[in-house]
């Protein structure tokens, strides 16, 4: 597409008031071939990004807008993110789609809340930062989300936005499913070893902590300060939606269906995601088999990094950047080993894979806007 300095890709986000939406624009803003055009906000509309985010401020991004207010055929947009709540983005993106036989996106069409529509032709990129196209199969969505989903023809189509594992479908694909946080750590740790046969698709236990900013920015009594400070509690035990969503694609890696034990729990920090996962081998392999499958499957990968051996990933390793760290060990029990993988949940966890995929869709190099190292301390 060219896209370059001299002529920048135009960028929406949809939802730019979250956690989500503000780490998209402190990523994109020094993104060299991209620009944000268009940002929307329904409780912050008419609002500079400012009003919400003070650390934003001055950065010349225009005011935030609601969807319905936007004016999509002036807009003429190249890419966009769709950083809004679970259940609403299928809704707004199922508005402003038309699939044919031919191309899921010849033209979108958006519906107003007072049902004037508007057209517009274009090759347009989304990503959607929701669950709402993750899941493969409609009915375990309605299973797992307690709603019928209310855009199947679009979803049978999105490409799931794991990039290490998808990375060619994604550059081709007009809509992808950015993978969530706890399962970008998963899967980047177990799908290269199912693949390569290294474990066993048997017993998988996923112990996962995230910082705060993982349960978004929506007003609960849950995340009060007074609620998670100095303390760290489960939730979501034995049902949490992000169970499906890892099923789903180790199944896919293994060949055969995989039951998984997974339990998040809140750390009292902003951001920081870290998961220990307990396997087991399959025949005579090891914990150095394992670095082997890694080594092989993330030999050219700029974003994953295998630590030296006896060196346990921690989240201050990756915070504020792209980065995703792993390291094993064999497990006192025969026949086991113990994987730790760390990333920063609204970076590689999200918003940072979300613009990892969308540099591939524009045609773009994979790492621009996405080169910065951590912060530590």
């Amino acid at each position: 597409m060219g896209f370059s300095a001299d002529k920048k890709a135009r960028i929406g986000i949809l939802g730019a008031s979250g956690y989500t939406g503000a780490d998209l624009v402190r990523l994109i803003h020094r993104h060299p071939a991209m620009e944000i055009v268009l940002m929307t906000a329904e409780r912050k509309a008419g609002q500079p990004i400012d009003s919400v985010f003070p650390h934003l401020a001055g950065l010349g991004l225009p005011d935030m807008i609601k969807v319905s207010e936007v004016e999509w055929p002036a807009v003429e947009l190249d890419g966009m993110f769709c950083a809004l709540p679970h259940a609403t983005s299928q809704e707004v993106i199922q508005g402003m789609m038309h699939a044919t036989d031919h191309s899921l996106l010849d033209e979108l069409i958006i519906e107003s809340d007072s049902d004037r529509s508007s057209q517009i032709r274009g090759n347009i990129k989304i990503v959607d930062l929701s669950a709402d196209f993750r899941l493969r199969d409609a009915k375990t969505y309605t299973e797992w989300y307690g709603r019928d989903h209310q855009a199947t023809n679009i979803q049978s189509r999105a490409v799931y936005g794991l990039t290490e594992m998808y990375r060619e479908q994604i550059a081709s694909a007009k809509l992808v499913a950015c993978p969530g946080c706890y399962p970008t750590a998963a899967l980047l740790a177990l799908m290269p070893l199912l693949s390569a046969g290294v474990i066993t698709s048997e017993d998988i236990i996923i112990d996962a902590k995230s910082g705060v900013t993982g349960a978004g920015r929506s007003l609960k009594e849950a995340n009060l300060f007074s609620e998670v400070s100095d303390a760290m509690h489960p939730y979501g035990v034995a049902n949490h939606r992000h169970m499906p969503e890892i099923e789903q694609e180790l199944s896919l890696a293994s060949g055969e269906p995989v039951r998984i034990s997974f339990t998040p729990h809140l750390v009292p920090m902003n951001r920081g995601e870290l998961e220990t996962i307990y396997v087991k081998l399959a025949g005579d392999q090891s914990a150095a088999d394992i670095r082997a499958a890694w080594q092989d499957a993330f030999a050219y990968e700029p974003f994953i990094r295998i630590l030296s051996e006896g060196l346990a990933p921690a989240t201050r390793m990756v915070r504020g950047s792209n980065q995703c760290v792993l390291n094993v060990w064999d497990d006192r029990q025969s026949g086991r080993a113990i994987i730790v993988a760390a990333i920063d949940n609204l970076v590689k966890g999200s918003s940072g894979q979300a613009l990892q995929n969308m540099n591939l869709m524009l045609g773009l190099p994979e790492v621009l806007g996405l080169e910065q190292i951590a912060m530590f301390p």
